[in-house]
């Protein structure tokens, strides 16, 4: 691939201005709604992954929030003012960063196209790279500035004096989060002064250690370096770190402007962003592992991230968060300004925290499954695969499937309570108290794992389920239920929402579109993004820690989590009866959504329909003698989860349910 952006002719920075999308008038910030940046969540927060052990699912760590103002027809916040007297100092200034001469870039041009001879880049990279992007965000390496599209502004920033005068001049304006500036490459950063010096990871046992290490030293650095930024007039929104998040009074609004710094995103690691001592996805960055990260040198790193932003912009109409999960909210809050200006749609605008329940302590109200057997004899014979099935985008079908309640709920006990599972078009949203009979008591396959989490095999079972699994037990055995009637389950209890609707379509169909867009292109980078947004943002709708500030509060809806949860269980059931009853083939293993079988040479059990939420092939192995030895000696689950983990060795990184 030739060098980044050669096509694109230089200008000065004080002879042009940047462009700014209409849309921008949509993302007002106002002042109030700052969250603080130490929202990082416990271990137990977390929306299960599809085909790995529970210590493995990844959560979310949070930044800013971005909220349209409450003024009607207010004009755009920005981070300056292009016919201020501010703006023209900037550009009669002397010291501002200038452009590189046409020489100095060509020769650039020249040694990128020599280096890329040696590897061809992956798919992604040769995509082209939009303008959506343009006067919302800003990239800067050690050579010089550019807009996401490629249009090179500047030489070097090497001060933060010019830092502050590229901000104030490129007046860029928030979509859907604020105004963002990437710092691409460590040569950028030591120009800045950013440099630190936690050790290498050869030198520590735990890679935490480091991490923490460098994310205090990095915050000191900040610290001691920003201060003209703080003496032009700018604030910090917390304490800098990977991401710099500096606001500026302008009348009665905030202008609100992010400074990531890309070479240590790194040190805001936790599990959003790894697992154990691995380093996973970060974000539109990427993921190391998946090699989905950006290239290694920094024009190449700069030209791709600009493509991501922009794509970004342009499928989702948001910039990406600080996380995966701000992302995915980013993209509710623009849905429901439109809907609010428009009168359409559902517009929820409370927290949708569970209810005071009684009985025990417990965990999650919907745990997803996670179920190994031993093979039979049967299960062996003309096995010569072993194939993992998952539905495809799981979350993200069902969030745009399911009727979520909001509003307050009503509380109902006894025959009310039983009687309000009964209505026209089914039972409400809502939590039901009910008995699970015990397992043994009912007709079910040996085969396959009890219908609920919460079931026992040889006693019932008094506890909370969602409407989703009141309509799942209440199914014939054949479409994976117990053929319950609701007088079997005993609902003593209820809390029931006045309100419901399928409140998360367009955010779903918005996404879905997106991730048809993505995979229509080969453009595994975003697909990847794509799946940690929804996955991110679903799975931390449980905690209200993340969602603390009073415009953000509406994010908080636990119900709707474990309702998500359910339907893709339910559904999954579903599936395995089918295929049983048409292949004759039992799962040997379920965790979340995925389903692993023992299969002869060419059976094929998946879905047709590329459909989300229709089972596709995950990883397909061929059982050698050693594995196949393995299932046949295996004398409990665990035996049969380690011959399952050998045999998908190669494909531990495996995107699973994106």
């Amino acid at each position: 691939m030739s060098g980044p952006w050669e096509q694109i002719p230089l200008f000065a920075l004080p002879e042009t201005t940047l462009t700014t999308s209409p849309a921008s008038a949509d993302d007002v910030l106002p002042d109030d709604d700052v969250l603080p940046d130490d929202d990082v969540l416990p271990d137990d927060d977390v929306l299960p992954d599809d085909d790995v052990l529970p210590d493995d699912h990844a959560a979310s760590v949070d930044a800013d929030v971005f909220v349209e103002a409450d003024q009607a027809g207010s004009e755009p916040t920005v981070a300056g003012h292009r016919e201020s007297s501010e703006q023209s100092d900037v550009a009669e200034a002397d010291d501002a960063p200038t452009p590189p001469s046409p020489e100095m870039d060509n020769e650039a041009v020249a040694d990128d196209e020599a280096d890329s001879d040696a590897a061809d880049p992956p798919v992604w990279e040769t995509l082209p790279a939009g303008d959506e992007a343009d006067g919302h965000a800003l990239i800067v390496t050690a050579d010089g500035t550019y807009t996401p599209s490629g249009r090179e502004l500047t030489g070097p920033v090497d001060s933060v004096e010019k830092l502050d005068k590229l901000i104030r001049w490129a007046a860029l304006t928030p979509l859907g989060a604020p105004a963002q500036i990437w710092v691409v490459g460590q040569g950028a950063c030591e120009l800045l002064g950013w440099i630190i010096d936690p050790g290498s990871e050869d030198d520590v046992d735990d890679m935490e250690a480091l991490r923490n290490r460098a994310a205090q030293e990095l915050t000191a650095v900040l610290h001691a370096t920003l201060t003209p930024l703080l003496t032009a007039g700018w604030e910090l929104r917390g304490d800098p770190g990977h991401v710099v998040h500096l606001s500026r009074s302008i009348g009665n609004f905030t202008s609100m402007v992010d400074v990531v710094i890309e070479p240590y995103v790194w040190t805001y690691w936790n599990k959003d962003f790894g697992w154990h001592n691995r380093v996973g996805d970060m974000g539109i960055l990427g993921s190391p592992t998946a090699g989905t990260y950006l290239p290694d040198d920094d024009l190449p790193a700069a030209r791709e991230l600009g493509r991501r932003l922009a794509w970004c912009a342009k499928h989702l109409g948001v910039l990406p968060g600080p996380t995966p999960a701000r992302t995915g909210a980013a993209l509710v809050d623009k849905i429901k300004r439109e809907r609010t200006r428009s009168g359409k749609g559902i517009v929820v605008t409370t927290p949708g925290s569970v209810p005071p329940l009684d009985g025990p302590p417990r965990g999650d109200l919907e745990p997803a499954v996670g179920w190994t057997r031993v093979p039979e004899a049967d299960d062996l014979d003309n096995a010569h695969r072993l194939v993992s099935i998952d539905q495809r985008a799981a979350y993200l079908a069902s969030a745009g499937m399911l009727e979520f309640g909001y509003g307050q709920p009503q509380h109902l006990t006894g025959g009310a309570a039983a009687a309000a599972a009964v209505g026209e078009k089914g039972a409400p949203f809502g939590l039901w108290r009910i008995t699970l009979p015990a397992g043994q008591a009912l007709s079910l396959p040996e085969k396959l794992p009890l219908p609920h989490p919460h079931m026992l095999t040889d006693q019932p079972v008094q506890t909370w389920v969602t409407t989703v699994s009141l309509d799942g037990l209440c199914a014939p055995v054949a479409d994976g239920g117990i053929g319950a009637d609701l007088d079997d389950l005993d609902i003593t209890e209820a809390w029931v929402y006045p309100q419901q609707g399928r409140a998360l379509d367009k955010w779903a169909k918005i996404l879905r579109e997106a991730r048809k867009a993505a995979v229509d292109t080969d453009d595994e980078a975003t697909k990847r993004f794509l799946g940690t947004c929804y996955k991110g943002y679903i799975g931390r709708m449980v905690n209200p820690d993340m969602w603390t500030a009073k415009q953000m509060q509406h994010h908080h809806q636990p119900l709707w989590r474990a309702a998500i949860i359910a339907h893709c269980r339910w559904r999954g059931r579903r599936v395995a009866m089918r295929i049983a009853r048409e292949h004759g083939r039992w799962p040997v293993r379920t965790v979340t959504d995925s389903w692993v079988y023992l299969l002869a040479d060419g059976e094929d059990i998946a879905d047709a329909s590329e459909a989300l939420g229709k089972m596709s092939v995950e990883k397909d192995t061929l059982l050698t003698d050693t594995l196949l030895s393995a299932f046949t000696s295996a004398e409990d689950v665990h035996d049969v989860n380690l011959a399952i983990k050998a045999a998908f060795a190669d494909d531990e990184f495996s995107e699973g349910d994106v």
